[in-house]
């Protein structure tokens, strides 16, 4: 059984909402785990009582950036809440990726509460000399 009345609750919930929510103007980070998996790279985000609807993700250059936004599950007006530890508000994450990531390429899928992106990791481009050749033109500048 909860308990009705408990005196640290108002402080507890101010800690939460200026430590634990996240609004659009200042989100809050989402735990993830990274690693290589053969020739990809994984990249997964716990993201528990999200709907799919909910995720924002873009690529921009080698920026990835992911934004998800968990909202109350029930309405406000309907049901009176007696307690309310999960963090609700917006959660954002951006990853500076490297040069050999197939940024084109990413895919995403969220099972049980888990955001996981695969991204192909390309081979990188090996240095290599360009040979100069004479032309046979004739670039001068008209008289």
């Amino acid at each position: 059984m909860l308990m009705r009345t408990d005196p640290f609750r108002e402080f507890d919930r101010l800690a939460q909402h200026l430590m634990g929510s996240g609004t659009w103007s200042r989100p809050a980070p989402m735990p993830m785990d990274a690693y290589r998996e053969d020739d990809t790279y994984v990249v997964a985000f716990d993201l528990p009582g999200v709907v799919p609807e909910a995720i924002d993700i873009d690529v921009e250059r080698n920026v990835l950036t992911v934004k998800a936004e968990r909202r109350p599950a029930a309405d406000g007006d309907k049901v009176r809440m007696d307690v309310s530890e999960r963090p609700l508000g917006v959660f954002s994450r951006r990853l500076v990726l490297d040069d050999t990531l197939d940024t084109a390429n990413v895919t995403a899928d969220y099972d049980a509460g888990v955001l996981t992106l695969r991204i192909p990791v390309t081979r990188p481009t090996e240095p290599r000399k360009i040979a100069v050749r004479r032309g046979t033109a004739d670039h001068r500048l008209p008289s």
